[in-house]
């Protein structure tokens, strides 16, 4: 394949809910361009793009596919992203290196969940955007009011460009360039007419909406347009240039994918008007400052993607940032400091690799075999510091415990989690050592069985999800005070302590009562997010503070481990040692130890011991027909519902949920709102919970206990 300079790349991201044809518009621009003789299917498995097996196994995209098209000079490198909300994290990253946002709508569902989801992602990455209106050869479509619904969400800005001719054609009305075009069914290929007279007058009116809307941001324009009364097509195209890249403007573009209708047209407006990288603004780096995308520059490579491929190893997809790779630069890993030798460079279509001799700024391609380097990894040259900012990935939004099918394979498990985490950076693995388990993250249940299979055909490693634990917290409401001594006599030297202490939740400062005097205290914070605070009141040296206080605390702080409720952590407490006594020959550490430990957990138990639960702050985004559904669903989870907002067609409910509620939240959502619903979820705090809850946790806490 062909070195193409920086000026003569572009690059897309087709973005997207599911079902909008996505995949098929890639297919299409590959026929168009005559890459491929005939467009693939979906439903055989032989599209291009989807080419991994669980793609094929679920007809659906998975993973950010890098295509490239050659059109009249120009290489316009496209990523084909999943429209699934559970792969949202590889939209964020096809975003992070693409230079312009395609959004593609199902003309008969209008703008969904994904879309508002993909559209998010874009402004926050400031790409420039446009919409892409496919599947108007279906039945039950209408042009005009998916255009309402994209105006309605995204605003006035989104502008026309093209319109069907009428139903059940080939043919679309150019409002840019004011021809009707008709497309071959094979080649899709156009050949262009004059509008016919059905269609003109709308035309017309559009095309007049168009160069004002082109020419209110553009003073030069504006100007233009009232000395002539209009813009030539070459001043349309430069006045939507240059506001695309401000997202001042967002063309509305129509096609038919599986009939090849309106995508050469569409591949024309990418190579003409898209910009080029060097136009885009300057690459943000990690530690401030930005970075000029120029062939000239320091070579910097970003690596967005990693992915093993059978037979070849390790792939790092990768834009050019600055600079030109070559085979045999010597780069260095910035985040591992690893030093990497750049073997061959290639182009990638789907899953098929061209060796290219040199890739320039701006370019997207592939690297093989490099050692140390992963997701969000930059390359560079010894000695430079632009590190580009990293790709943002999102907060998960389901959890399940793993555990390994067979015994003895823990190791190779924790193996491939952490291999398919470096690739995936969406997936998160967490050790929780409290609750003895193992918790996969992620964006849904479909996300954590695309990493189960892979785990089993990558590493032969057969995992089983299992409910995961919930994080509860033991504390008490009242002050309570216990006394304990602990005497032991084997022979020779015994064991003899005696402690009094109280307990009381830690909630504002300690008031001493009249019998004990504060000497001094010390708070620490916990492993797991709580804290304890220990106030010496001993006088008189009924105990040597100085001497034993370190086996006193260590006592509590074992006691703390697995509180006497249920065996969770306990948290937020204030522990007073007010009284006590010792022995001159039997007194040492491990009796205070002990002392301690047993003292305290007898007073925990009078202090009207509690469990905590994790609070979630939930946002669950649904369109209006679906929200009564989620406020009564919400209702059975104990659910405090704080408000509901609108976001253009969609509601958006803000509750506070418990977190043992919230197990398997995103496949109950896509059930009772066919799949346009989406939810987030981060963490507020603890708090009580009912007691009938509560019994019910502390029994099957001591079934548990039982069966060990």
């Amino acid at each position: 394949m062909n070195v193409y300079e920086t000026d003569r790349i572009r690059n897309v991201a087709l973005v997207g809910h599911q079902g909008a044809g996505k995949t098929m518009l890639a297919e299409a621009m590959l026929r168009a361009s005559g890459a491929i003789q005939r467009m693939g299917s979906i439903v055989e498995g032989t599209t291009v793009s989807d080419y991994h097996p669980s793609e094929k196994e679920r007809q659906m995209s998975v993973f950010a596919s890098l295509l490239q098209v050659e059109w009249e000079g120009v290489k316009i490198n496209v990523l084909d992203t999943p429209g699934y909300p559970d792969f949202v994290g590889e939209v964020s990253a096809a975003l992070h290196v693409a230079d312009a946002a395609i959004f593609v709508i199902n003309a008969a569902e209008g703008v969904q969940v994904g879309t508002e989801l993909a559209w998010r992602t874009a402004l926050e990455a400031g790409k420039p955007s446009m919409f892409v209106i496919n599947h108007l050869d279906k039945a039950d479509t209408s042009f005009r009011a998916v255009v309402e619904q994209i105006r309605e969400r995204f605003g006035r800005a989104a502008s026309i460009v093209q319109i069907p001719a009428g139903e059940g054609t080939r043919e679309i009305v150019d409002v840019l360039s004011m021809k009707q075009a008709t497309f071959d069914p094979d080649t899709g290929r156009l050949s262009e007419k004059a509008i016919d007279e059905a269609h003109r007058q709308e035309a017309e009116s559009l095309h007049n909406e168009l160069i004002e809307s082109i020419a209110e941001n553009d003073e030069t324009l504006m100007d233009l347009y009232f000395e002539k009364g209009s813009l030539t097509e070459d001043e349309m195209r430069k006045g939507l240039h240059e506001e695309m890249i401000h997202r001042q403007l967002f063309p509305i573009f129509v096609t038919s994918a599986t009939q090849n209708i309106g995508v050469s047209r569409l591949m024309g407006f990418i190579r003409n008007v898209l910009p080029n990288p060097a136009e885009m603004p300057e690459t943000k780096l990690e530690k401030g400052g930005t970075l000029k995308c120029k062939a000239s520059g320091e070579p910097v490579a970003f690596v967005f993607r990693t992915m093993a491929e059978a037979h070849v190893g390790d792939y790092s997809f990768v834009r050019v940032m600055s600079g030109t790779l070559s085979p045999g630069d010597d780069l260095v890993n910035t985040h591992s400091g690893a030093s990497e030798r750049l073997g061959q460079l290639f182009s990638i279509i789907g899953h098929e690799r061209t060796n290219v001799t040199r890739l320039v700024a701006g370019d997207i391609g592939a690297l093989v075999k490099l050692r140390n380097t992963h997701t969000n990894d930059t390359l560079l040259r010894k000695g430079s510091s632009s590190s580009v900012a990293p790709i943002r990935f999102p907060d998960p939004r389901y959890a399940t415990a793993v555990v390994a099918s067979r015994e003895g394979e823990e190791d190779k498990l924790a193996q491939g989690l952490h291999q398919l985490a470096n690739e995936d950076p969406s997936l998160i693995i967490t050790h929780d050592q409290h609750l003895s388990q193992l918790v996969l993250s992620g964006q849904g249940e479909m996300h954590l069985e695309i990493a189960r299979f892979r785990l089993k055909n990558r590493f032969g490693v057969d995992i089983e999800f299992v409910k995961p634990r919930v994080a509860y917290r033991e504390t008490v409401q009242q002050q309570a005070r216990s006394k304990y001594r602990h005497k032991k006599q084997t022979g020779g030297a015994g064991q003899f302590a005696d402690i009094a202490m109280l307990v009381e939740p830690l909630n504002g400062e300690f008031v001493a009562p009249a019998d004990i005097s504060v000497r001094g205290e010390h708070s620490e914070k916990l492993a797991w997010g709580s804290t304890i605070q220990f106030i010496d009141a001993i006088v008189g040296g009924v105990i040597d503070m100085r001497r034993f206080f370190g086996a006193i605390q260590k006592g509590v702080m074992e006691a703390l481990q697995k509180g006497p409720i249920a065996g969770y952590p306990v948290g937020d407490i204030r522990v007073v040692i007010f009284d006590g006594g010792m022995h001159s020959v039997d007194s040492n550490e491990a009796a205070f130890k002990t002392a301690a430990r047993m003292c305290f957990r007898s007073a925990f138990r009078e202090a009207n011991p509690i469990l905590l639960e994790p609070i979630l702050n939930v946002e669950v985004l649904v369109p209006d027909a679906f929200t009564g559904d989620v406020m009564g669903d919400m209702n059975t989870r104990r659910a405090r519902i704080q408000g509901i907002d609108a976001e253009g067609p969609f509601q958006k409910v803000v509750a506070q949920v418990p977190e043992a509620e919230m197990h398997r939240y995103s496949t109950s959502l896509r059930s009772m709102t066919q799949g346009r619903g989406l939810h987030r979820a981060t963490f507020s705090h603890y708090d009580s919970m009912p007691r009938h809850v509560q019994e019910k946790v502390v029994s099957e806490a001591e079934k548990e206990k039982e069966e060990e």
